[in-house]
């Protein structure tokens, strides 16, 4: 795939103010308590321990017959149950109307306790995840974009939308009136940083909320609104106070709290290394840093670090905590729900289980005895302003987070479930498209692009270790394939038509790895600019496959190989070539990739990392073409060593056909042909134990796997 609420918990209150790293702001917030759910007014000023509100819960499908089959873990079954939600969510290509919502944030923006000119409102939440839980989905409740990359700006006389090429289409068609889009990266469109500056009046005051903001990012911001008198305020969440004051308006206080369910332990057969190795490493990395501590924030590396998933978070196996690691103490803050005798056993006793709300107060008091000692801790770059907050100026220094490093490259334990994984996952896509082609070609069945979807799920949840999807399914026919991360929804999913192309990119969580794949199909004829556009993507693919590069090269470089065929032909695609992915982990994953982004530049790709191989091409209200495989960097060997570096290379462990009958092969040369073939052989070999004899599945990989 594309790299691409209840009241407010009341408690006893208490005040709190601290100097912010702004010159000039100061925060005073009220912390209150979860355990009751008074029905007064909405809380006016929120503490950074208070959780954001959360709206209504999204209907929840029965298990299906096939999620019967999983296994009889607790907390699989609760993923399962949770995972299959999306055929059951409100349309996705509908405008909502935000302008109640709008007005009411504009009103609460001019509240003379707030007094700012313009609220700006990311995607992220508190641990700076790109997928959140439904609680923390503000951007989305404001302005009715449900795409998971954007930021929302929203003035007194204005509201505007930012997001990437992946989502142009849907939000065009999501936005309503109150709403200008802003497409980032195209000529003449600021970014949103520049818009603040350069659009909002001289002297204006942007309000944030310091938990989903990046410390990074807010200083950078102010420095640069500082030269046209403007400063950066932290405030409560506005968006939060209107989203419960919604949610009264419709009479309707059953929203869920933030989730909190079971969570999984993984041993070493399947993590490759223990908790307690991985901290050890950890420690010696900092050391080497020169601090004394680290806070762990983002979820995806909590779980990684402390050999634990659970399922807060749709289709991630993440679960919501925190942590901190010193050189003689590690402190994991989890949400009381999710804790567990389980898990006091899986964690030991060298793991002090600390309660989730209490983070904020802890680094708070930590703050002076870091200030007497002159002892620094490290926040990842990625860390919440109020973090470094609560921590004090002077007391943090900023850095990529060492657990993203060492969560990047994979050991040989992860490595052989990740193949192992995706041979499964071969097997269902190869199911999948053959019952497909035989509902629509011998059945005339009159299927839509939900129902593809759901039934794709199915065939997924009859592999071993399925756990559940690791991103919603994008099953595309025709005009809607060219929405690059679209999403079927009942019951606006248009009809899948036999005579259109089909690209299906979707993914799986298993226990042992995580797979995301696409393939786009055509079950008919396809025209000859189809075949061609089709062609020029797949050989962009294929060069990115074949290349042999030396140590230090990173993705950046590598990222026009997918886009010269295209080129040739005056076309492009408007996300990167490829993301890494976790081993039963966040489908997408850093701090590596491949694409035009500078960031990738700073990253050399390393044996053991994940890419995601994924050029395309789409045209919209027509088609879209995505050819996607998940390679593996590994060590090559060559002839020679030129200045005596190691070579690298890809190894594919994506094992499902490329449809030749969309391949131009005219255009395709002879080494283009021989990897097709190879590749296909590999298919053949490699996933026909996984079919059931004389299955539609068997037969489809046979004919579909013929030599070109």
């Amino acid at each position: 795939m594309p790299f691409i609420r209840p009241p407010a918990f009341r408690l006893p209150t208490f005040q709190r103010t601290f100097s912010s790293p702004f010159s000039n702001v100061t925060s005073t917030l009220t912390a209150r308590s979860r355990t009751s759910r008074s029905a007064s007014q909405p809380t006016r000023c929120i503490s950074l321990l208070t959780q954001a509100a959360c709206r209504q819960p999204r209907l929840v499908l029965a298990p299906t017959r096939a999620s019967a089959l999983l296994l009889n873990h607790s907390a699989t079954r609760l993923w399962t149950q949770t995972n299959v939600r999306h055929f059951a969510t409100a349309t996705a290509t509908i405008a909502v109307d935000t302008t109640e919502r709008v007005q009411k944030l504009r009103e609460l923006m001019k509240d003379p306790q707030y007094n700012v000119t313009a609220f700006v409102i990311p995607s992220e939440d508190a641990h700076q995840s790109e997928y959140v839980a439904e609680c923390d989905e503000r951007r989305a409740f404001i302005s009715g974009f449900t795409g998971s990359a954007g930021l929302a700006v929203v003035s007194l006389d204005s509201a505007v939308l930012f997001t990437d090429g992946r989502y142009f289409l849907q939000a065009s068609q999501q936005l309503d009136s109150n709403w200008t889009l802003m497409k980032s990266g195209l000529p003449d469109i600021p970014t949103w940083q520049d818009y603040l500056i350069k659009n909002l009046p001289a002297g204006s005051r942007i309000g944030i909320d310091p938990l989903v903001f990046t410390a990074t990012d807010a200083v950078k911001l102010e420095t640069e609104l500082a030269k046209v008198g403007s400063s950066l305020v932290s405030v409560p969440n506005l968006v939060d106070m209107v989203w419960d004051q919604h949610q009264q308006h419709l009479h309707n206080n059953a929203r869920p709290r933030r989730p909190a369910r079971p969570l999984m332990m993984l041993t070493t057969a399947t993590a490759g290394r223990t908790h307690l190795d991985k901290i050890q490493q950890l420690r010696k990395d900092l050391a080497l840093k020169g601090v004394t501590g680290f806070v762990v924030s983002g979820l995806d590396e909590i779980a990684w670090l402390f050999n634990m998933r659970g399922s807060d978070v749709h289709c991630n196996p993440v679960f919501f905590a925190y942590a901190t690691v010193t050189q003689d103490k590690v402190s994991l803050y989890l949400q009381k729900e999710a804790i567990s005798e389980e898990v006091r056993v899986h964690l030991g006793p060298t793991v002090d289980i600390k309660d989730y709300e209490t983070i904020f107060d802890d680094l708070k008091a930590k703050s002076g005895e870091l200030k007497a000692k002159k002892e620094k801790w490290l926040l990842g770059s990625r860390t919440n302003l109020a973090m470094a907050v609560a921590l004090g100026k002077g007391n943090t220094v900023e850095a990529r987070s060492p657990v993203i490093d060492a969560k990047a490259i994979k050991n040989e334990t992860e490595l052989h479930g990740i193949r192992q994984c995706h041979l499964r996952d071969a097997a269902a896509i190869i199911n999948y498209f053959a019952w497909l082609e035989d509902q629509l070609l011998n059945k005339k069945a009159v299927l839509d692009e939900a129902d593809g979807a759901q039934r794709l799920q199915e065939f997924r949840a009859e592999q071993k270790g399925y756990v559940g999807l690791s991103f919603d399914t994008i099953s595309s026919s025709g005009p809607s394939g060219a929405i690059i991360h679209y999403k079927p929804e009942k019951p606006t999913a248009s009809q899948i038509h036999a005579d259109q192309v089909y690209l299906c990119d979707s993914g799986g969580q298993y226990r042992d790895g995580t797979t995301d794949i696409t393939r786009t199909l055509h079950f008919t004829q396809p025209t000859p600019h189809q075949k061609r556009c089709f062609t020029r993507v797949l050989q962009g693919h294929i060069a990115i496959d074949s290349i042999v590069f030396p140590e230090g090269t990173t993705g950046y470089l590598l990222d026009i190989l997918s886009r010269q065929a295209l080129w040739s032909d005056g076309l492009d695609f408007r996300h990167g070539t490829g993301h890494g992915v976790g081993a039963f982990l966040n489908v997408h994953e850093g701090p590596h990739g491949c694409g035009a982004r500078p960031a990738y530049n700073e990253i050399p790709l390393k044996s053991g990392m994940t890419l995601t191989n994924e050029p395309g091409y789409y045209e919209d209200g027509k088609f879209g073409v995505r050819i996607e495989n998940i390679l593996l960097v590994r060590p090559v060997e060559t002839r020679h060593r030129f200045g005596e570096k190691q070579y690298l290379g890809f190894e594919h462990v994506t094992f499902v056909p490329i449809q030749t009958r969309m391949m131009d092969r005219e255009l395709l040369s002879k080494r283009e042909v021989e990897w097709i073939n190879r590749y296909h052989a590999e298919c053949l070999e490699k996933v026909t134990p996984y079919l059931k004899e004389e299955s539609l599945g068997l037969r489809w990989l046979q004919r579909e796997a013929q030599p070109i």
